[in-house]
This record gives C-alpha cells, sequence and structure tokens, in this order.
C-alpha cells in the first residue's frame, strides 16, 4: 500500500484555559517534519459535541445528532490517532471520553498514541485512555510522550511557563518512538481493513 496514512493529532481538552494547545502544536510540528505520514489537527473544540445522548452506540445503529455524525465521518477519515492527554483528577477529560464515546465503528483497528501531561505526565490518565481504546477496537502503540515532574513545570503557566523548546532534548526520542510505531501499525491495520473490504466485495 503505497499511501501515507492519514493521522489525527486529536486535542484532548476543551477548556478555555486549557493548555493543550502548546504540547499539541508541539507534536504537529514534529509530526509534518516527516514524510512518512499526513497529519491534521483535530480540536474538540471545533464540533461542540453534546453529550451522548443516543439510544447506543453506533456499533448498533444509527447515531441520530447531526453533531454526532459529523464527529463519526470526521474520524472515519483517518488511519490512525493521537491524543493531546491532559490529566483531570487520575484520568482523561470529561470532553474526550464523551468524544470517545461519540464514535464506534470509526475508530475500530486503528492505532494510537498520545502527548499526555500534567504533574505525573498524565500516565494515569493515559492508562485509562489505553483501556477505552482497547474496548473501541483500537491498537494502542507502546510508545508515547509524557511531559511530567519537572519538565511539566517548567513549561506549564503555573509554573515557569517556558516554550516546549526547553524540554524538547528530553522528550523528543519518545516522540519520535511513537510516531515510529503510529505508521508501524497504520500500515499494517490499513493493509488489513483494505483486505477485509476486498474480501467482503468479493
Amino acid at each position: 500500500m503505497s499511501r501515507k496514512p492519514k493521522i489525527a493529532l486529536i486535542v484532548g481538552s476543551t477548556r478555555d484555559s486549557r493548555y493543550a494547545d502548546a504540547p499539541a502544536q508541539w507534536m504537529l510540528e514534529k509530526a509534518q517534519a516527516r514524510t512518512d505520514l499526513d497529519v491534521e489537527l483535530v480540536d474538540l473544540k471545533s464540533f461542540d459535541l453534546p453529550l451522548f445522548n443516543e439510544q447506543a452506540s453506533n456499533l448498533w445503529m444509527p447515531s441520530s445528532d447531526p453533531k454526532a455524525v459529523a464527529w463519526q465521518e470526521k474520524i472515519g477519515e483517518f488511519d490512525g490517532f493521537i491524543f493531546a492527554v491532559a490529566e483531570y483528577n487520575h484520568s482523561i477529560t470529561g470532553a474526550l471520553k464523551n468524544a470517545l464515546d461519540q464514535a464506534y465503528n470509526e475508530w475500530n483497528r486503528k492505532p494510537m498514541t498520545a502527548i499526555a501531561y500534567g504533574g505525573t505526565g498524565g500516565t494515569r490518565a493515559l492508562e485509562h485512555l489505553r483501556s477505552i481504546a482497547i474496548e473501541l477496537q483500537m491498537v494502542p502503540v507502546r510508545n508515547t510522550v509524557h511531559i511530567g515532574g519537572a519538565d511539566f513545570f517548567t513549561v506549564h503557566p503555573l509554573g515557569s511557563g517556558k516554550p516546549i523548546k526547553e524540554i524538547e532534548a528530553n522528550i523528543l526520542p519518545a516522540a519520535e518512538g511513537a510516531f515510529d510505531d503510529l505508521v508501524w501499525w497504520a500500515k499494517a491495520t490499513m493493509a488489513a481493513r483494505a483486505q477485509d473490504t476486498a474480501g467482503a466485495a468479493a
């Protein structure tokens, strides 16, 4: 398969005062520097999703809310996902959980990685996200980026508020590993999905 994987970089916080833009933009810049994937920033703020209120997941029946359908159509465009993950009370944001719940089929058999941040590097939030991703039939890859501890307080506005370039040497190897994993698994799952589609059409 010659087509490059198309990857969504999903900004997982919608607060007006969110910090998510800084790590998301840094990750976007590093992804765009590569030649083996195409990446698009997908901001949950732009979709104004309601709280999930369907009769069931779209695994079982089509969704009725036009905003949910628009979200599903957008997610369906991609071959894999990078999430910018804030940690709220040891888990992911409510906005991100709701966005995950608003689709099912569109997440299936596609890889995901993340850039997570917080005092403990967003570790607990990302572990929750990985579990949710498995239930949605995504493929969580091994490598992810964590901005935590001294690095987090160097770059966060409640700390020193410095640009992420100040800690880039500490997190760039993890980012490159995450991209490598994501591309490998995206190509593998793209090929497998294409084979399934061809088999169903035969």
